[in-house]
């Protein structure tokens, strides 16, 4: 019994740890290159140019170059939040109209 405990204990603690790791979603564009520079490489997908930056630590497979169809693997980070509304959200002021 206490080995079964010990068992499912660990799966939770594994599970938790791998949601952890994980970090963000990961998605992926593909289509052909319009433009490449050190720092943007440029890919055209459904009629539309899709901008994806990239730096040094950047990965990448093959002979990049304009024109060279490739899937482009990304995350999305934030580069900056405004808070518009300090947090009150519905439920907030539902108790503010119950107070009066």
């Amino acid at each position: 019994m206490m080995k079964r405990v010990a068992m499912g204990i660990s799966a939770v603690l594994l599970g938790v740890a791998t949601a952890f790791a994980a970090g963000p979603r990961e998605y992926q564009v593909t289509g052909p290159v319009l433009d490449v520079t050190n720092d943007i490489i440029t890919v055209e997908k459904d009629k539309e140019k899709w901008e994806i930056a990239r730096n040094k630590d950047t990965k990448v497979t093959g002979d990049l170059k304009k024109g060279s169809r490739v899937t482009i693997k990304y995350t999305m980070t934030a580069a900056n939040v405004e808070v518009k509304d300090a947090g009150k959200g519905k439920s907030d002021a539902k108790k503010s109209d119950k107070a009066k």
